[in-house]
């Protein structure tokens, strides 16, 4: 048993085409495959996605950069690690300058943090200083406020379903 298997929603009905990806990983897929990520609270999903060949990736990002944590292991939960990865798995024998981003995320769910930014903040500044470096337009966002979010990518058409239980559902 994984920590995934007691998730549920309107994705989650054992569709063999939905992937699903935990906190701090990443998948990438091709149409006719979803791809989910639940519980964006200060986390950021990112979308990044080929339009010509309907192939795309989403990532689960817990912090900005390895220099933000003690803990070793799992490179793909931060931003600085993930982004560029994700890009080069999406544009595997194509080119990065076909992705188009959409990123979710990035809430102040327990208040401030002591007068800095918030986890939150930081993560969206570092996930959109990557997108910049790599010159990947960002299409779209739903990012910030105090409450948390799943996000759904659609490789048929680079849909992004953002769902929260304050807000209910969002089209990116």
């Amino acid at each position: 048993m994984t920590a995934l298997d007691g998730i549920v929603g309107p994705w989650a009905g054992g569709d063999e085409n939905a992937v699903i990806v935990g906190t701090g990983e990443l998948a990438v897929g091709e149409h006719p495959q979803v791809i989910v990520t639940p519980a964006l609270g200060s986390c950021i999903g990112i979308a990044l996605w080929d339009a010509c060949r309907r192939r795309g990736g989403l990532a689960h990002i817990m912090l900005p950069s390895p220099a933000e944590s003690r803990v070793v292991g799992r490179p793909e939960r931060f931003a600085s690690v993930a982004i560029p990865q994700l890009a080069n798995e999406v544009a595997e024998g194509s080119t990065i300058r076909r992705l188009v981003a959409k990123i979710s995320g990035g809430s102040t769910m327990f208040g401030g943090d002591g007068g800095f930014a918030s986890i939150g903040e930081r993560n969206t500044l570092e996930v959109k200083r990557q997108l910049a470096l790599l010159r990947i337009p960002l299409l779209a966002e739903d990012t910030g406020g105090g409450h948390a979010r799943t996000m759904e990518l659609h490789l048929d058409t680079g849909l992004v379903i953002v769902r929260s239980y304050r807000y209910g559902i969002k089209e990116l």
